[in-house]
């Protein structure tokens, strides 16, 4: 049981509680493996890896199922409490204090284990959350990074595309969002956001730009917890998986 019981563990972040409780039910209905794999998609690796532990430790299914429910219920009690921090950029306040933008990306990036996502409109290069990104592909993490292009932009961004910020990080994937697939002409791929783990979520004005970061007087919310993080994560994979975003080459 250790082995399934550690694959399970750590498929918890990233599929939740609604996709375990999916799979107990499958293994439960005795499914077969390939069925139980198209049912879940962009997660099938994260399947794959439960039912071939689950073989190797030789458990049976109902039992199998039973483990998973646990899980998914002791991860749907945790992830219900969430705590929520206003973040600044620009000038401090004596007496108001609060968190700094840099302090939180910095921080994000460097706590996260499994994986990294960032979604921005602009971006110039910028060492702190550059050096961040390569030491957390250097330990495994999964870096992901959805960025608008000069062409999405139309004239409001000029210059070197914004993806071009993170050339410098070996290993990151990259992606944008075609004008094509646009529902109208000059839509904007417009939202800031950081997750990791699918456990925080610092949702923001801020683009990855040292003026935005340091200087500029932005403001956003840090998440920890609850199911915000892992929804805002889910949401930006479903866009990939169905091609409205789409890989930078």
């Amino acid at each position: 049981m250790r082995a399934f019981g550690a694959t399970v563990d750590a498929a918890a972040t990233r599929l939740g509680p609604a996709r375990l409780r999916d799979l107990a039910d499958c293994l439960a209905a005795g499914e077969p493996a390939e069925d139980i794999f198209r049912s879940f998609g962009v997660d099938s690796d994260l399947v794959a890896a439960i039912l071939a532990a689950r073989r190797d430790d030789h458990i049976p299914a109902d039992i199998a199922a039973t483990y998973v429910r646990g899980v998914a219920a002791g991860y749907a009690g945790a992830a219900a409490t969430s705590r929520v921090e206003v973040v600044w950029s620009g000038p401090a306040s004596s007496r108001v204090p609060v968190r700094a933008t840099a302090q939180v990306i910095a921080s994000l990036i460097a706590e996260a284990q499994r994986e990294i996502l960032l979604v921005t409109y602009s971006a110039r290069p910028y060492q702190p959350v550059l050096a961040g990104l390569t030491a957390a592909i250097g330990r495994g993490v999964e870096v992901s990074i959805v960025a608008e292009t000069l062409q999405g932009a139309g004239s409001a961004l000029s210059g070197s595309e914004p993806a071009t910020a993170f050339a410098g990080v070996e290993g990151v994937m990259l992606w944008h969002w075609p004008p094509h697939t646009r529902p109208t002409p000059g839509s904007k791929m417009h939202a800031e956001i950081a997750v990791a783990d699918r456990r925080v979520l610092f949702a923001s004005s801020v683009n990855l730009t040292q003026s935005a970061v340091e200087h500029s007087i932005e403001a956003g919310v840090l998440v920890h917890g609850g199911a915000a993080p892992r929804q805002a994560a889910e949401h930006i994979q479903e866009l990939q998986a169905s091609g409205v975003l789409q890989r930078l080459l």
